[in-house]
């Protein structure tokens, strides 16, 4: 795979410093050199802070040490100038003719720009959503939904083997409080009185009701005992496990609807009945991690970094919740995953150092997991907080929410801050046709171009070669420079686990395509300049496709 213009001039120049370095007996400094853009504008395309890194050692003034690298620089191809700035910062600035080669690049292959080999193949497992069999999927399992699906996108156009696994709590005592709240609902609907009170953290939710009712469409003759019969619980199980299949298959619909897909529900059902709790206590105990403490088993989490012990089987001799995830946890490195990563909810800060210690205790190197945390969302309306839902009582769905603001929308809104954030979600914002939107501002983007070469294509624009060198103008300089940084942008993603950072880039390529359209035209410019401008569309509708095909999200033809 041909490595992209922009990643492939800074490792360039990153040899061209080192060189010069070990020119001035400083090799020792060749690890410290980092090429990278600026964080603010106006400070060249490229930045290096070596001379600064590098002072101490080198005995001499950071803008002195600077001065001297760059006059020991060699000539790298696409460089046009080297300037000391600041404090001795380098910053370095692209030629402009080699910077639009960047167009011919993506246009001669679009869809493979942007794709690297980064991930050499490595099995890469991402568990996300899981949420419970309990009740429907609310506003953070879709925004789990689009983180997980969206990475699992990024890390396939950055060379890995992604699969994607829901892990369904479909076993141990939820289900069967489901089941409870089935009866009741079930013996309200056919005795036509209220169970008051209800009995505490027994699911009340209307979601039951409308599940009762539809046990008693298929069950017609079939009449539970009243809530105070001893014979009552007996009914418990077979309900619940009614209404979890029912709420799995809700599950599904809906998260496809949202078009998130899985290569695999995993059941723990399924894993309890093939005997994983047992396998994972016997490897811990034959690892010498296990410990009897007043009649219950403890796994020594502390010998790997946890804050403590913890209970793996009660005095009882149930299993706490821990032991099948430390099975389900054993069972994906058995199955040859590089690197497993779990999304999981806002309340699971104390899980992750419990869970290393355990992937450790069984033999694989913990930073093979990865977590992360993905935080409340909050709707917001008008500035104020706000709740949809009346017909699901206690929360808001995520049919709810596509309902209200569409798919595009509820995607791009959950991924575009970083998943430890608590996010407060704008439905008016989401639902805006505007600029302020930035959904409808990059769709919009491809709408326009896409609407330019339809125009050219009716028009029958002759053809022309293309050439770089008429792409002059510091706005089409600004797009061809940010269609450079794609490759960079996936990458980074990939590696820091971060989609945010392409919704970002998508938001400003958007922006800078719409500086240029507003003072540029394309089909009115002379055959060459007509030519270069529309190539220079072209190749951001295909980054535009290409970033936004990895959120989850369309590009309309019209809007």
């Amino acid at each position: 795979m041909k490595e992209a213009r922009l990643p492939a001039f800074r490792a360039a120049l990153a040899a061209a410093l080192e060189r010069a370095l070990a020119g001035m007996g400083l090799e020792g400094l060749a690890a410290e050199v980092v090429v990278e853009p600026p964080t603010e504008a106006g400070h060249g395309d490229l930045t290096s802070n070596i001379a600064l890194k590098g002072a101490r050692v080198a005995r001499r003034r950071p803008a002195d040490l600077a001065a001297a690298l760059r006059d020991r620089l060699e000539p790298v191809p696409g460089l046009a100038a080297v300037e000391v700035a600041g404090p001795g910062f380098l910053n370095f600035t692209l030629d402009t003719r080699w910077l639009a080669g960047v167009v011919a690049d993506i246009t001669a292959d679009p869809a493979a720009y942007g794709r690297s080999n980064l991930g050499a193949g490595q099995r890469v497992l991402i568990e996300f959503v899981s949420a419970n069999p309990t009740g429907p999927l609310v506003l953070v399992n879709g925004r789990a939904a689009a983180l997980g699906d969206s990475l699992a996108r990024i890390l396939r156009l950055a060379g890995y083997a992604v699969d994607r696994e829901f892990y369904v709590n479909d076993a141990g005592n939820q289900v069967t409080v489901l089941g409870q709240a089935m009866a009741l609902r079930l013996w309200e609907l056919d005795s036509g009185q209220a169970v008051d009170p209800w009995p505490e953290g027994v699911y009340p939710g209307e979601y039951v009701r409308e599940l009762a009712a539809r046990y008693r469409a298929e069950h017609p003759d079939q009449r539970v005992p009243a809530p105070d019969d001893p014979q009552a619980p007996e009914w418990y199980p077979a309900l619940g496990a009614y209404a979890a299949g029912l709420l799995r298959h809700s599950h599904e619909e809906a998260l496809r609807r949202f078009g998130v897909t899985f290569e695999r529900w995993y059941s723990e059902r399924g894993l309890r009945e093939a005997g994983g709790p047992e396998r994972v206590l016997d490897r811990l105990r034959a690892g010498g991690y296990l410990e009897e403490r007043d009649g219950a088993l403890w796994f020594r989490s502390t010998l790997f970094g946890d804050d403590k012990d913890r209970v793996m089987v009660k005095s009882d001799g149930s299993y706490t919740y821990f032991v099948p995830d430390a099975a389900y946890h054993l069972d994906k490195f058995e199955r040859g995953y590089d690197a497993v990563i779990d999304l999981l909810g806002p309340d699971h800060h104390g899980y992750v150092a419990r869970l290393k210690a355990v992937v450790a205790a069984l033999g694989y190197p913990a930073d093979r997991l990865e977590v992360l945390i993905v935080q409340v969302v909050h709707l917001v309306r008008g500035g104020r907080p706000v709740r949809m839902s009346k017909r699901q009582g206690q929360f808001v769905t995520l049919d709810d929410l596509l309902d209200e603001v569409g798919v595009d929308a509820a995607r791009y809104f959950f991924v575009e801050r970083a998943p430890d954030t608590p996010l407060d979600f704008d439905l008016d914002l989401a639902a805006l046709r505007g600029n302020e939107n930035p959904v409808y501002y990059i769709q919009y983007a491809g709408t326009r171009i896409k609407s330019v070469l339809r125009q050219a294509e009716a028009e029958s624009v002759p053809p022309a070669p293309f050439d770089p060198a008429r792409l002059q103008e510091p706005l089409e300089r600004a797009l061809c420079l940010t269609l450079a940084r794609f490759p960079d942008v996936l990458a980074f993603a990939a590696q820091a686990r971060a989609p945010q950072h392409l919704a970002r880039y998508l938001h400003g390529l958007a922006g800078d395509f719409h500086a240029f359209y507003k003072f540029h035209r394309i089909l009115e410019a002379e055959p060459t300049l007509r030519r270069a401008r529309l190539d220079l569309a072209r190749a951001v509708l295909a980054v535009l496709e290409q970033g936004a095909g990895a959120l989850g999200i369309s590009l309309p033809d019209t809007m």
